[in-house]
């Protein structure tokens, strides 16, 4: 399947753009096979996923926040503006350090999705691994969600379990955690492109694949 058949994808980041990078990592190794990393967008203009997104030949632009203050709805105006110049059919959210607003959720309903580094429902917003260190968790974990009007709130499609050391600092505990990260956010990419993830309500619903049978 070439480029323009595949489902055209934006990614919008804020920092290092590690699970981009596993994203653009895995398109290269043909992992998505119906999916195109065909944009990264960033509020940050010093982020290094706009360095990775050029490094893979990808358009990176940056969206400057400054003139939009607390004006989200706006802002995301112009991000919207960005994402239809480019024909974007689909977003993901790696590490974007921002609260969408109506205007990006109404225009990509079921269509927008991130990666939480916990087992949603627990410990949702800043700081999940600290908060399960803290709250004295066994098991920790990565979450991939679609987004909508909460934080961390929206239906899950898919996580990974990672088990909690008795020595693992924030920093050991999120190392680890990002590992499993790399490879889960992919994988929900490329069930989502090949349309094999249904929602119903709050539940989502992954049917079986094809090619595997």
């Amino acid at each position: 399947m070439d480029a323009q058949k595949k489902m055209n994808v934006a990614v919008l980041a804020s920092g290092r753009g590690s699970n981009l990078q596993a994203l653009l990592d895995a398109e290269k190794r043909g992992e998505l096979p119906c999916a195109h990393i065909a944009l990264v967008i960033s509020d940050n203009p010093e982020a290094k996923a706009l360095q990775r997104a050029q490094a893979a030949g990808v358009e990176a632009v940056f969206v400057d926040p400054t003139p939009f203050k607390k004006r989200r709805a706006e802002y995301d105006g112009e991000i919207l503006k960005v994402l239809r110049s480019h024909h974007i059919e689909f977003l993901v959210l790696a590490g974007f350090m921002r609260i969408l607003s109506d205007v990006l959720l109404n225009a990509y309903p079921n269509k927008i999705i991130n990666i939480h580094p916990a087992l949603l429902p627990a410990f949702p917003g800043l700081h999940g691994q600290r908060q399960a260190l803290e709250y004295g968790a066994k098991v920790s974990g990565c979450t991939v969600h679609f987004v909508d009007a909460g934080v961390d709130t929206g239906p899950i499609i898919l996580q990974a379990v990672v088990p909690v050391m008795d020595d693992d600092t924030e920093d050991t505990l999120s190392a680890r955690i990002l590992q499993y990260e790399h490879r889960t956010f992919p994988k929900a990419l490329d069930l989502i492109s090949r349309g094999l993830v249904r929602v119903e309500g709050r539940r989502v619903f992954i049917e079986e694949d094809p090619e595997q049978k």
